[in-house]
Parts: structure tokens; sequence; C-alpha cells
């Protein structure tokens, strides 16, 4: 197999694992686009894509391709989009019917990643420290926000697909779950299961806007103050822990658009406060795996990176 080859099909992968985070409300694909490396080239390629428009649109094709960065670009969606499409039924299930396995692996995973963002800052001073305060309790603060509920209009579909999509590429903040607060979650999920193509496109056309704007003021940012801008990443994935911890109670339902009995309002407890079988020893396990799985791709990343003269050897 080809280098060029394995490099696409790496990608390709790290574009499955994006999507099936972003499946989970309360999981980012951005911490997986950051733990896997690819975090900084993304925001880049994306910050791209109007001026390689409008050398497209001057028929200069090959210039905009590379323009965009549009191999990679197309590798990762492409990853992105089987994920969705073929995991968005099983992972749901699996909330339903394994909850405290399925936030277990989210929680190790994110955990972990938390650290290697810290990692990432340079040096840490206050203003870098209040910066990732903020972070935290901005994330903490989305995922007690009390859910409302909009109505699943083709106007509304794509003012969230503008929303939602800044949260993904966001580590820390899921677009799902702003889907979730948004009421809407199961509206879109639904229509990714039955492939209701008008409600994809509508929802598909605001995520392009909203993309194209976020990304190229996050890359800005990160080039001009980017540790600052780390920090900040880091507290979103500190705050965002309360929405994955395994152990919940739900304290309020509430009947979506589609009259499905949804979670409203719920608070967390310690396994010995649990209803039912907590599953520590199963949470633990998972918990670890899913650490274990940041660390074997932050490896792994690292390794393939090595100039070719030094993997020979």
């Amino acid at each position: 197999m080809g280098k060029a080859l394995k490099h696409y099909l790496l990608l390709f992968l790290k574009g499955m694992a994006m999507g099936a985070a972003d499946v989970v409300p309360g999981v980012s694909g951005g911490t997986v686009a950051f733990i896997t490396g690819i975090y900084d080239e993304l925001l880049a390629s994306l910050a791209q894509l109007p001026k390689a428009a409008t050398l497209l649109l001057r028929g200069r094709i090959a210039q905009a391709w590379q323009c965009a960065n549009a191999n990679f670009l197309l590798a990762l969606v492409s990853g992105i989009l089987l994920s969705v499409l073929s995991l968005a039924r099983l992972i749901t299930a699996l909330l339903e019917t394994q909850p405290v396995a399925i936030w277990s692996f989210f929680f190790g995973l994110i955990l972990v990643s938390t650290h290697i963002v810290y990692r990432e800052v340079g040096h840490w001073s206050t203003s870098r420290l209040v910066s990732a305060l903020l972070g935290g309790v901005f994330a903490w603060w989305i995922t007690v926000a009390a859910p409302i509920q909009l109505e699943g209009t083709l106007l509304t579909l794509f003012l969230a697909g503008a929303v939602a999509i800044c949260a993904m590429i966001l580590p820390g903040i899921s677009g799902s779950f702003i889907l979730l607060l948004l009421g809407l979650y199961s509206i879109v999920i639904g229509a990714v299961k039955e492939l209701d193509l008008l409600v994809l496109a509508v929802f598909a056309s605001g995520c392009l806007l909203g993309i194209l704007c976020f990304s190229r003021f996050l890359h800005w940012l990160l080039h001009r103050w980017r540790d600052v801008t780390l920090a900040f990443l880091a507290g979103l994935m500190v705050g965002s822990l309360n929405k994955v911890w395994p152990w919940k109670h739900t304290l309020t339902w509430r009947a979506d658009s589609q009259g499905v009995m949804q979670p409203l309002l719920q608070e967390n407890l310690w396994p010995s406060q649990f209803a039912q079988d907590p599953q520590v020893l199963l949470a633990i396990s998972l918990a670890l795996a899913g650490a274990a799985l940041v660390l074997g791709l932050e490896w792994l990343a690292a390794y393939l990176s090595r100039p070719a003269k030094a993997l020979g050897q």
C-alpha cells in the first residue's frame, strides 16, 4: 500500500471517529480531531474554502483544489458521513440500553483528552488560567441549561445546523447536545435514519454556512492568541465532563416534536445512589478503555509523523 494511500485511509478512519463522537450528545468531534493531531489543519483547510470557491468560479479548478486542501477534506468528510449514516442508529440504541457503559467510555476519553490539550499550552499565566476557567464555566452552564422546544421548520433546522456545526468543531462542546437543547436532536437523527433528503439538505446548508464563518474566526484566534485559546478549549472539555458523567437521574421528561419522550432535567449521582445496577467495574473498565484509545491515537499520530528514515530503524 502506497504512503499516500495509507495517509488518506488514516484520515478516513479519523473522520469516522469524529462522526461517531458527534452522534453522542455531550461528545465533540472537535475533541477527536485534536487528539488525532489534525485540528489545526482542519481549521486552516476550512478557512480557505471561500478563497477556493472564488478560484473555482474563475475556472481555476486545480488551484482551487489545492487551496482548499481538498484531498484532506474529502477523506475526512467521507469518514464523518459514513460514520454518522452507519452508526447513528447503533449509538442511539446503545445510549438507551447501555447508558452507563457508553457514558463511561466517553468520560475516560474526554478526561485524558483534556490533559493533552492542557499540555499544548506553552506557558501558563494568569490570563491563560482565567481563559480556562471561563471555558469550564461556559461548558458547564451549557450542560445544565434547560432545553427548549423549537418547531422543526426548515428555517429553524437551517439555523440550528449553523449553530450546531460551530459546537462540533469546538473540543468539549457537542453539536448533538446543542440540538438536544433546541429540541431538534430527534428530528435530525430521525432524518439520518430515514434518509429524509430535504431535512438533511437544509440542515447541511446551515452547517456549511456556520463552518465557513466560524472556522475562519477560530483559526484566527489560534494564530493570534494560541495559548489563551487552547486554555479556553481545555476548559470547555473539563466543563463538558458534567454532561458525560455515567450515573444520572432524570428529574423531568418532555415529548419532542415527534412525540418521543426525552430527558428534560437530569442530576448526576454517585454510583451508590444509582437506583439500578451501577456497573462500577464495567464503568471503570470502559473509562480506562476510552483513555487508552486517546493515548493510543496520540502515539500513532506521533509515530506516523516521524520521518520515513526514522520509521525504518
